[in-house]
């Protein structure tokens, strides 16, 4: 008779709830998202927008506003999360408005209000869990089984891509020839599923509890008394850096006449968390005597953690263009009667299933036989350079198609190929590095400061959508000979390829650090 594998090499039973309820969220989430733009520009939601180069922008600007409040809102949920409710609670409970939101989706596709208030509760719903399901998938790991969460979070990211492939080469064909409220009916039932799978593997979940007491040494008190102590004979410049920022981000609702509430919000946030987390940074060591030296140095490993985060935003703003601005250029492009442009997003996914076991199995031992160790923040440098890679390809697509040329749709598998190989060293190395790099009590809050980077990446889309509505912006792109839609592809690709040369340098004098969950609970 066999003997039974011993703890450590065995996959936690409950993995597999875990993995199921994410496969179908994901379909739910990718099958809506992607036909979005599509089903807006057409729509009579937008109809009142007479020009169609104005209405595809703000088709544009809803679906970049909307993927900003999914990404914001884990920081409710991760706060929530960890200081009240756990994680398994949080996540069912923010399943269900999630699950509400398709179900308004579906039955509102002519009424805005109706509409536009579905897709809030999906923001909510999908953000609020979105940082706590790889998280909680991580607790159920411990320093003696962490070597198999390696394998578990590659195949999360590969079941996210399952989901992802199907809704992407299913939903535009039925909203295309059964219409809106059965193309946006089948996500919010997939929803349901996935919310009925994670319920039923309640019994067999490992339940970090929430820190419920407040801990007199936690972050934000370590940040605090870094900003607010003094010290004979030295400035508080730290201080001051703090309070320009939260001035800044004050002064940025000023913006709300000319940019909209979502991008004043958004540019708020950035100033504080530039100037709270800087000016802290630079005064850190003042919390030492009040703070022990643990949480003064998990406070400084927190804020070098957000540096290697905000350098990723720019990537994510190219990322998520694949779902408007490539949508949008394939519309233009020839391809059969039979297909629809935004079926072309099914590519990344499948894609991404590919070259997972690809790299894993073959890509990154071949690089350290050759004495090259692919660690987690050289793969992210390089992801990031093949993103910009992939928008330098579409922009020559762009001027070809703007000098008359028909391209056939079958070029934008170059670019999205490109892409999505920067996706995988990116997004999928990402999770597992925020999951790892985070203090334990700071898990669920260190996952929506990853999603924020999301959130960041679309405001940079909103501030450039914004730009080339201003005369002065598209009579100086005019002169370049370009089109304002290859312009932005190609200055994007340069963010993106400054972007990768920062984070590259920053990546040499990072210092990774081991913080998965020592004991069984």
């Amino acid at each position: 008779m066999p003997q039974a594998k011993p703890a450590a090499e065995r996959m936690p039973r409950q993995i597999g709830f875990i993995i199921g309820n994410e496969a179908c969220e994901r379909f739910s989430f990718y099958g809506m998202r992607n036909i979005l733009v599509q089903f807006l520009i057409t729509s009579t939601l937008l109809s009142y927008i007479l020009d169609g180069t104005e209405r595809e922008l703000a088709a544009k600007d809803l679906m970049h506003s909307f993927m900003i409040g999914v990404y914001f809102f884990p920081l409710i949920g991760g706060y929530v999360a960890d200081r009240f409710f756990g994680k398994y609670n949080t996540i069912l409970w923010f399943s269900l408005v999630y699950c509400a939101g398709h179900a308004c989706l579906a039955m509102f596709e002519d009424n805005r209000a109706g509409f536009f208030t579905g897709l809030g509760l999906i923001a909510f719903g999908a953000g609020g869990i979105k940082p706590l399901v790889a998280s909680f998938m991580g607790d159920q790991f411990t320093q003696a089984n962490k070597h198999l969460a390696k394998i578990v979070f590659d195949a999360f990211y590969w079941i996210i891509n399952f989901g992802s492939l199907f809704a992407s080469l299913l939903m535009p064909l039925f909203l295309k020839n059964y219409g809106p409220s059965v193309a946006f009916g089948i996500p919010g039932i997939l929803m349901f599923i996935a919310t009925l799978v994670f319920w039923l593997g309640r019994r067999n979940y490992v339940l970090v509890p929430p820190a419920t007491v407040a801990d007199p040494n936690s972050f934000s008190a370590v940040v605090r008394t870094a900003l607010l102590a003094q010290r004979p004979g030295e400035g508080r410049m730290g201080l001051w850096i703090a309070i320009a920022g939260i001035v800044l981000a004050v002064a940025s609702f000023a913006l709300i006449p000319s940019m909209g509430f979502v991008i004043s919000a958004c540019i708020a946030l950035v100033m504080v968390l530039l100037g709270v987390g800087g000016g802290a940074y630079l005064q850190l060591d003042r919390a030492r005597g009040v703070h022990p030296d643990t949480a003064v140095e998990g406070a400084r490993s927190v804020l070098r953690i957000l540096v290697i985060f905000a350098l990723t935003t720019p990537f994510w703003s190219l990322f998520d263009q694949k779902a408007s601005t490539w949508v949008i250029q394939g519309t233009q492009m020839t391809k059969p009667d039979w297909f629809v442009a935004s079926q072309m997003q099914a590519l990344n996914p499948a894609l991404v299933m590919i070259l997972i076991p690809f790299n894993n199995l073959v890509l990154y031992p071949m690089l350290r036989r050759m004495g090259y160790e692919p660690t987690a923040l050289r793969r992210m440098t390089v992801g990031i350079v093949f993103s910009a890679l992939a928008w330098i390809v579409v922009g020559g697509i762009q001027v070809a198609m703007d000098t008359g040329n028909a391209m056939s749709i079958v070029w934008q598998v170059l670019p999205y190929a490109l892409l999505t190989f920067g996706e995988v060293l990116v997004s999928a190395t990402g999770l597992e590095f925020a999951y790892s790099q985070a203090p334990q009590a700071m898990k669920g809050v260190i996952m929506s400061f990853w999603n924020l980077t999301t959130t960041i990446g679309n405001l940079w889309v909103l501030l450039a959508n914004a730009a080339v509505r201003n005369d002065a912006v598209t009579g100086s792109i005019a002169t370049t000979g370009l089109s304002t839609a290859a312009f932005q592809m190609f200055f994007f690709a340069a963010f993106a390829l400054v972007a990768a040369l920062a984070f590259g340098l920053y990546a040499r004098r990072y210092r990774e650090v081991d913080n998965y969950r020592a004991v069984e609970m």
